[in-house]
């Protein structure tokens, strides 16, 4: 149950030190921003729009948080795979909510948040409707919110069809965040996903909806680009239906200007009340997904680390703090203190350089490699781009695949956390085991006996041997270790 908030605990001081101890540990954070110069192939402008914004940058997302508010109900599509009607505090899935809000209200909470949270960086609307169709809630939010915390990012994501309508005031509104769902580029594909649209006062279905919504996404994409907005393609991986069509779908969109493609996969579960969950559609399993996004990797920027967060969430990418933020629990009245907002900063500009030197070094160690192995490594961590986390207590891990060719994140799996109260369950790590398909091994800050020999058993590594050090750092000295020619670079 969540503890409710007290005005003195939210307006409590912070000290870079503690601030750089929850770094460190993972407390308070996850890993990386990347150097304040930034890749040397992204424009300096496009950096400092994505250095913080934890959906928009892999790097990003470790050290910083974003926070959804839920004013938009009302949306103008159905989805097969959408069911606005069900919540689950425990579930992350697109469109779940557990409590709508007003502007107003939205207002109060953002500004709670912002004192108790100091890693928010970017505030988003994404339903858990349509932000764009429920344009007036939308944008009035925008505007309170911006005017009291002039430094948060604002994004919003829609399904597009509304969209053209507001790509001015978007821009006015110094909106420099997009995310539209296009999960076809072939109306006939779109029929299979989409049951019906409300479009220009009258509901259509089949595939004239599909090709009025077609349209309308690739016109606000078009519109978005012209005028130098960022826009993230989220694309939903539906085997058997659109799985091999996103390959089309990304060459188009990036032809169109689209910054980022998510490809997510398909959350069907009967409880969930969905059209292709009642029906049996099944999502694919982790490898298919990296499969796909494998073949998009030509120079296409992809999202490989989204969490398909509720459209209530909270916190950092892999957790959700919305629970403790529930209007019932927050102060009447709390004044917006940027001071803990401001120390997190500066510590983690500290982190950057560091963190950047080790990832360098790193990919140095890892291609003096003369083996050509291209091995998956899991990583528990809690944040701060470190390995810190006890085998036992990970609810998902993180996976980066290592080559000569470098180290390179390319996605999460969610597991059942193994240890409860001291005690691990032999069914439950019969499952995390079957979540690291492909895995070589399992990098952690602790791990015990048993699992490590169950692990061993499917042909799973498991060490802590680099307990506490950067991701990029224990991945490639586990590398070396295991490949001598590249041990001997850093002997």
């Amino acid at each position: 149950m969540a503890q409710i908030i007290s005005l003195d605990s939210l307006m409590a001081p912070v000290t870079p030190e503690a601030m750089r101890a929850q770094l460190e540990s993972g407390g308070c954070a996850s890993s990386s921003c990347g150097s304040s110069d930034g890749p040397a192939d992204m424009d300096p402008e496009v950096w400092a729009k994505v250095k913080d914004h934890p959906c928009y940058s892999e790097e990003a997302h470790h050290y910083f948080a974003r926070m959804h508010v839920a004013v938009a109900p009302a949306c103008n599509i159905q989805c097969n795979y959408c069911n606005r009607k069900y919540d689950c505090s425990n579930e992350s899935r697109p469109g779940v909510v557990s409590e709508k809000l007003t502007p107003e209200q939205a207002m109060r909470k953002v500004v709670a948040v912002a004192n108790e949270v100091p890693q928010l960086s970017v505030l988003g609307i994404a339903g858990p409707g349509d932000a764009c169709y429920d344009w007036k809630k939308t944008k009035e939010t925008f505007k309170e919110i911006s005017a009291r915390i002039p430094d948060i990012k604002l994004c919003l994501s829609t399904n597009g069809l509304a969209l053209p309508d507001h790509v001015d005031e978007i821009m006015d509104m110094n909106i420099d965040h997009v995310t539209i769902t296009i999960n076809m580029v072939d109306p006939q594909v779109g029929v299979a996903i989409y049951p019906w649209i409300f479009y220009n006062h009258r509901r259509w279905t089949g595939l004239e909806a599909s090709q009025i919504l077609h349209e309308r996404q690739m016109l606000g994409l078009e519109m978005l680009a012209e005028r130098k907005i960022l826009v993230k393609v989220n694309s939903v991986m539906i085997p058997g239906i659109n799985d091999k069509h996103l390959i089309e779908v990304n060459k188009v969109v990036k032809a169109k200007g689209a910054f980022l493609h998510n490809i997510m996969p398909l959350i069907s579960d009967p409880a969930h009340g969905t059209h292709f969950g009642l029906t049996g559609q099944r999502g694919p399993g982790a490898m298919e997904l990296k499969e796909l996004q494998d073949q998009l990797s030509d120079g296409t920027k992809l999202m490989r680390h989204c969490r398909q967060c509720r459209a209530d969430a909270v916190g950092m990418l892999g957790e959700d703090r919305g629970q403790e933020f529930n209007m019932d629990l927050l102060p009447e009245e709390v004044a917006y203190d940027p001071s803990k907002r401001a120390t997190y900063r500066a510590v983690v500009a500290e982190e950057r350089g560091e963190h950047g030197a080790k990832k360098a070094a790193a990919a140095e160690t890892v291609a003096a490699s003369e083996s050509g192995a291209k091995v998956l490594i899991a990583v528990a961590t809690k944040g701060g781009g470190r390995i810190n986390q006890h085998f036992g207590h990970a609810t998902e891990f993180q996976v980066y695949e290592v080559s000569p060719a470098g180290i390179g994140f390319i996605g999460h799996r969610k597991v059942e956390k193994y240890c409860e109260g001291g005690w691990g369950e032999d069914a439950t790590l019969d499952s995390v085991i079957a979540a690291l398909d492909g895995v070589k091994t399992v990098l952690c800050s602790k791990i015990g006996d048993c699992p490590k020999d169950s692990l061993s058993a499917a042909g799973i590594e498991a060490s802590h041997e680099y307990a506490y050090d950067w991701i990029e750092a224990g991945i490639a000295a586990w590398y070396a270790a295991a490949h001598p020619s590249a041990a001997r670079l850093t002997a």
